[in-house]
């Protein structure tokens, strides 16, 4: 199972997102950092056309965890990005950069995705794009 959490990383970073979308469920429960819980592949390819306008990321020191039985998966990772476009309710973008420790958390079924929830220090990010 760990190979897909690998895929669905390489396409984010790749900006694939229908390499994304092939490693989930089709009723995936995407969990966003500080949001509502968005059920379904199209849900979350609204939310990543979204954060593509709004943010350009990289990820890096990746680290990959399987629980055993391979029906849950976690990540550790550093968010690398740039603030490209204004998020309603955020501060103002002006192409500020920021680097942000995160981890996402998984569950699996049938070699998809069902479950994403990704967590980061949200005060920690409005502090680097506004200094």
């Amino acid at each position: 199972m760990m190979q897909v959490i690998q895929r669905y990383f390489d396409a984010f970073n790749a900006g694939d997102l229908d390499g994304m979308l092939a490693c989930l469920a089709d009723d995936v429960a995407h969990h966003v950092n500080e949001g509502k819980v968005r059920v379904g592949k199209d849900a979350f390819a609204e939310f990543c056309a979204h954060m593509n306008r709004s943010y350009k990321e990289h990820l890096t020191d990746m680290v990959i965890f399987e629980a055993e039985g391979g029906t849950r998966a976690a990540a550790e990772f550093i968010v690398n990005g740039t603030y490209l476009a204004t998020d309603p309710g955020l501060p103002e973008a002006h192409g500020q950069t920021y680097r942000l420790p995160a981890g996402s958390f998984f569950s699996l079924r049938d070699g998809k995705i069902t479950r994403v929830v990704t967590y980061y220090n949200l005060a920690d990010w409005i502090a680097q794009v506004s200094a």
